[in-house]
């Protein structure tokens, strides 16, 4: 399944583009989803495009009315509320999305286009599966797991009575089935376009949008621009100054990605066709998914290094931490724990610093030498004839600052 993620601030129009997305794939022949937790326009649907509503209220209410039952009855005592009152908690909107876009996953379509909303909400979304799984390895580790096991088959034999934490062991599977039909952080599986009226200051937001996603594994592949129109006969100096406005802003949302335009409306589009007049051909990402790899270590004086590309990035928005086997990254107001790869969880942290920063080649650089608490004396001797001698030192293991 392919993903085709639109984001852009309020009032953008993030809502029709995706709609006008979809309806264009479907003239294809192809089988398109559109996933939003807004109302589509008028007429999305005519050409074949199966609209999924992400209702975080009725999705927890379904959710609850599910599990309550099974709850109720391993603990009889507890006084459980009906689905009808059950208030969502902050974030509802993007677990109701995941759970939508995990359904789609599995119905067959060629094309899932997902209205992500603003962009502060669009990179909690590509965050979503991975913060999941990393909170799924802290409160169930391998060992708790292997008890949990033990624990299900005394349940299942009746020596244990079962109970709450039965109830929520149960769900696990389900949970880590969803998270593995997604693939929101893979580009090669999701593509995302940045939606923007060209007026002061949208080029500065989507370059930190760019930068969030980026601590994620993503990137944007274009940015859509609504423009305005040609002028009307007799248009005065407002016009002119707002084109001349608009012209300075374009140039700078070009420099965040491929730039491509499309002119404003007097009125809303109306029915398919208006749809898929707005917009020009729109790409999808092509291959099939796979989990996106971390760029591979490489080998430099001394030890190796890892560059992760965060583009746009500040020195003073970015803190790096190292903790057991993961690398932790904060930048943009967003943050992801990066399993290291076997031979990195084997080293230390040396050094951390942001190349290029402010531009679109700006990368974290994260320097790391051999352990000698981990190597192999003879091994480690070897790593140190081959990058010079040096193979150690201080960890260097960042605990919170800024590269």
């Amino acid at each position: 399944m392919q993903t085709l993620l639109f984001t852009g601030p309020g009032g953008a129009g993030t809502t029709t583009v995706a709609a006008a997305a979809a309806v264009r794939a479907a003239r294809t022949g192809r089988r398109v989803l559109l996933v939003s937790a807004e109302e589509p326009p008028a007429g999305t649907a005519d050409d074949g495009v199966e609209v999924v509503r992400a209702d975080p209220r009725s999705g927890l209410e379904r959710l609850w009315a599910g599990w309550s039952g099974q709850l109720a009855a391993a603990v009889p005592d507890l006084d459980l509320p009906p689905a009808t009152s059950v208030v969502p908690l902050p974030g509802a909107g993007e677990l109701a999305l995941l759970a939508a876009l995990g359904r789609a996953a599995g119905s067959g379509a060629d094309l899932v286009v997902l209205d992500a909303g603003p962009p502060a909400a669009a990179t909690g979304l590509v965050a979503l599966p991975g913060a999941l799984r990393w909170w799924l390895e802290q409160a169930l580790p391998t060992r708790l797991r292997m008890l949990g096991a033990v624990r299900t088959a005394a349940v299942r034999a009746g020596t244990v009575r079962r109970g709450a934490v039965d109830v929520a062991l149960d769900g696990v599977p389900a949970l880590e089935d969803l998270l593995g039909r997604l693939a929101l952080a893979d580009p090669g599986a999701t593509a995302v376009r940045l939606v923007a009226v060209p007026r002061p200051g949208a080029a500065a937001a989507l370059r930190r949008a760019t930068t969030a996603l980026a601590v994620h594994g993503q990137r944007p592949v274009g940015v859509l621009a609504r423009v305005l129109p040609d002028p009307p006969a007799g248009a005065g100096g407002w016009w002119a100054a707002r084109a001349a406005e608009q012209e300075a802003e374009l140039a700078a949302l070009a420099g965040v990605a491929p730039l491509e335009t499309v002119a404003e409306s007097p009125r809303a589009p109306a029915g398919a066709g208006a749809l898929a007049a707005l917009l020009p051909e729109v790409p999808v990402p092509a291959g099939a998914p796979a989990a996106p790899p971390l760029p591979a270590p490489e080998r430099v004086e001394g030890g190796w290094r890892l560059a992760l590309p965060l583009p746009f990035a500040e020195r003073a928005d970015v803190t790096l931490t190292r903790w057991a086997d993961d690398l932790v990254v904060s930048a943009a107001g967003t943050r992801r724990s990066l399993r290291l790869d076997a031979l990195l969880r084997r080293c230390v942290v040396t050094a951390g610093s942001l190349a290029a920063p402010g531009t679109p080649a700006a990368r974290l650089e994260v320097g790391f030498v051999a352990d000698p608490q981990l190597w192999p004396a003879d091994l480690l001797a070897a790593v140190a004839a081959d990058t010079g001698g040096h193979t150690g030192g201080e960890t260097g293991t960042d605990t919170g600052g800024t590269p």
